[in-house]
């Protein structure tokens, strides 16, 4: 039976997008769908799986959206503004007093349509942070700390923090630069970490594992993903190149964006012999991969606290495997890293210190290391967080203004 209001999911990544923001969007979308309507705004266009459709699924209308490459910078700011701008005329159209709408940080722009179109028509509002912009952005180097863009964006995010009626992080990391905001308070805030989409289980090093057979090396290093402004592509290949004399260390990379295509210009000019790439491995092919390698890199840039969670962490967790975490200690995945002996936690820009816990993985206990973090990542399941996302839009829904204290 469905509640008097109904839930509105506003996102540019929806299926059939095979993109991680697609997937959490959908699973959220369609645990809410179960208990009330649900009215999914999507700039993805296709056909929907056959499991996103039926009775007791979410009802998906398009936005018409034109998405830009990465790399394009001004041509995909218009592209966003665009999509964000038919998004909340479509809002003004689909909402009513007492609706829920929940959206997320991507594209930036978009949280800003929905916060408003929500205060204009009497719905109440949550948004996923993924990303704080526009500190991810100062984190890139993208844009200066004192910039009119950037004092533009903070004085936005004031009132728009101001009009939402939640916000919720995936990292605890966040809550000090989300307070920073003079729209924001602490009674806002709900942290619902991410979830494994593996099922956690120590996966063995096998010899026949199709991307590890090819390789002589006994200790394998993993990167995977994509590789983005805030990522350090140049942190991984100096430390493959300290490492270079060491043959039972290989480097096996695979992913794409800015940073990998960075990634495969240094190594075409020096031709590392412990580096190898393989092309953007399928979700079919996923969990075999992550267990191909013995230890996997995450790799930041400086000054990552609170401004980004790597989605990518709980799988290399779910698999039994260590991590390599370029980061402040203060980060989210840090703390989880340091809290449940996980790996090694290194400073932004020390390619030394990296090839030093490269080393140190080598020699160190794997069997208790996965142990740890399979049990870590059974923590991050995925029925906690939609009975999370559940509970939250239950309480929005029987009352717009969350308690002054939790």
């Amino acid at each position: 039976m469905h509640s008097q209001g109904k839930i509105v999911v506003a996102s540019q990544h929806y299926p059939p997008d095979t993109s991680t923001t697609a997937a959490i969007m959908a699973e959220i979308a369609c645990r809410l769908a179960g208990e009330h309507e649900v009215i999914v705004l999507s700039g993805s266009p296709g056909e929907l799986p056959a499991s996103q459709t039926g009775p007791g699924k979410p009802r998906v209308v398009a936005i018409k959206n034109r998405m830009a490459g990465k790399a394009a910078l001004v041509r995909r700011a218009v592209s966003e503004l665009l999509f964000a701008s038919r998004t909340f005329l479509a809002l003004t159209r689909q909402l009513r007093r007492g609706d829920v709408v929940l959206t997320v940080t991507a594209p930036f722009m978009l949280p800003y349509a929905v916060a408003a179109a929500a205060r204009l028509k009497g719905a109440r509002s949550a948004l996923i942070m993924h990303d704080l912009f526009p500190d991810v952005l100062v984190m890139a180097e993208i844009l200066k700390p004192g910039s009119l863009v950037t004092r533009t964006m903070r004085a936005a995010n004031s009132l728009m923090f101001r009009a939402l009626n939640a916000v919720i992080t995936i990292g605890r990391d966040a809550e000090r630069p989300l307070l920073s905001y003079s729209g924001m308070t602490r009674n806002k805030i709900r942290f619902i970490p991410n979830w494994a989409t593996l099922v956690p289980a120590a996966r063995p090093l096998a010899p026949g594992n199709p991307f590890r057979k090819a390789l002589s090396a006994r200790f394998i290093v993993g990167l995977s993903g994509n590789l983005g402004f805030t990522h350090d592509p140049e942190i991984v290949f100096e430390a493959a190149r300290l490492l270079k004399n060491e043959p039972d260390i290989h480097f096996l990379l695979s992913g794409w964006g800015i940073g990998f295509e960075r990634l495969k210009q240094v190594q075409a000019e020096a031709n590392l012999p412990n580096v190898s790439f393989v092309a953007r491995v399928a979700d079919a092919e996923l969990e075999a991969f992550l267990a191909a390698a013995n230890l996997w890199i995450i790799p930041y840039r400086k000054d990552v606290a609170g401004v980004s969670v790597p989605s990518r962490f709980y799988n290399l967790l779910a698999v039994g495997r260590p991590v390599a975490l370029v980061s402040e200690p203060e980060a989210e995945a840090a703390l989880t890293v340091v809290e449940n002996g996980l790996g090694w936690v290194v400073t932004p820009g020390r390619a030394d210190q990296l090839a030093d816990a490269i080393r140190a993985a080598s020699r160190c206990d794997a069997a208790a290391m996965a142990e740890r973090a399979v049990k870590a990542a059974a923590k991050f399941d995925r029925a906690t967080a939609m009975n999370a996302y559940a509970g939250l839009i239950d309480e929005l829904l029987r009352n717009p203004d969350l308690a002054e204290q939790r």
